[in-house]
């Protein structure tokens, strides 16, 4: 697997969603956005009709990988401005910042892409890895552990 990914300044950006903590070992995702999915419509002003999936890690979280650490996980969608912010959902603003972005076709299932991220593709770039929100877009062409769904992969990187 190799992918090129383009490298973006992003701007900032106002998410509306829940959120939980997990890790690897008691992913929790499948429920999380199963709840999230069944109340978006509550949520007005959206941007885009797609949706982010979104990881909140420890500072030390790759540096010291284990399975059972635990990081924060939010199904969200963009909105232009937060005037009403449902009931039992979140706010959360992403900061500016410069991005990997991996145009992804594959399973969401299959951890290959994060393994070539991490492990190939950062080591051996101008970039190091940093300490902001990682996220992935999930557009109409995204299908739950589909090997045919397509998702942007938004790694926050720094230069060397």
């Amino acid at each position: 697997m190799k992918i090129t990914p383009r490298i973006v300044e992003s701007k900032a950006r106002k998410l509306i969603g829940v959120s939980r903590s997990m890790s690897i070992l008691t992913n929790r995702t499948a429920e999380l956005w199963s709840g999230f999915r069944q109340r978006v419509s509550e949520i007005s002003l959206r941007v885009s009709p797609d949706f982010i999936s979104l990881q909140n890690y420890p500072e030390d979280y790759f540096r010291h990988f284990d399975p059972k650490k635990s990081f924060e996980k939010w199904a969200a969608v963009e909105v232009l401005e937060v005037s009403n912010i449902p009931q039992g959902m979140q706010f959360l603003e992403l900061p500016t910042g410069k991005y990997a972005v991996f145009e992804y076709k594959g399973a969401s299932n299959d951890p290959r892409i994060f393994q070539y991220i991490y492990n190939e593709w950062l080591p051996t770039s101008r970039y190091r890895l940093d300490h902001r929100t990682h996220f992935e877009v999930l557009g109409e062409k995204y299908k739950n552990n589909d090997p045919n769904s397509e998702e942007q992969i938004w790694v926050p990187i720094l230069d060397r």
